[in-house]
């Protein structure tokens, strides 16, 4: 939840500072939202992220025992968790398959012409019916790396690209 619109840097130690001082949801729960907001600062959107993260360890304890759900629809009934955050948990918590689709990974698959979505949602769906299941946990680490260093938003590395060959470019319009 920490990761939505935040650097990977800086979600990485906010999250280890929340989770030194409230490793379970019960201590979570027990933290005033003000302590959470200073843990998790500066991620973005930290008000409403503390808000969310104490309403889920309530949640967490009042409906599920204390542990995170692995159900899909359990985890998108929890406050400020979507399709991604709740197919990360799946992926890497339970080594469920499902596919993770943030801003690179939509953008990419897209590029690619993979597939012609508008939103993440239409991509996930999508990206099921012509991935191999094999691939649907590991794609979302392999394109976020990816569409940080090589395949950017404004203006993409193509003449670095290993893959440039089979590229559709779809929506490039300026390169590197």
């Amino acid at each position: 939840m920490i990761s939505l619109r935040t650097k990977d840097e800086v979600t990485s130690v906010a999250a280890d500072r929340l989770l030194a001082e409230a490793p379970g949801p019960t201590d979570l729960e027990a933290l005033p939202e003000s302590r959470i907001e200073k843990l998790i600062y500066p991620a973005g959107f930290y008000h409403t992220k503390a808000r969310n993260l104490r309403k889920v360890a309530a949640l967490l304890r009042e409906r599920h025992q204390g542990s995170v759900p692995s159900e899909m629809e359990d985890l998108l009934a929890l406050p400020g968790v979507g399709r991604k955050t709740a197919n990360l948990v799946r992926n890497l918590g339970f080594n469920l398959p499902g596919i993770c689709v943030d801003t690179h990974v939509h953008r990419i698959s897209n590029r690619f012409g993979w597939v012609s979505t508008r939103n993440p949602e239409e991509t996930e769906r999508a990206l099921m019916a012509v991935l191999p299941r094999r691939y649907w946990i590991v794609i979302n680490e392999l394109l976020v790396r990816y569409g940080q260093s090589v395949c950017t938003p404004l203006s993409p590395r193509c003449s670095t690209c290993p893959v440039s060959a089979w590229c559709a470019r779809v929506g490039v319009g300026r390169t590197r």
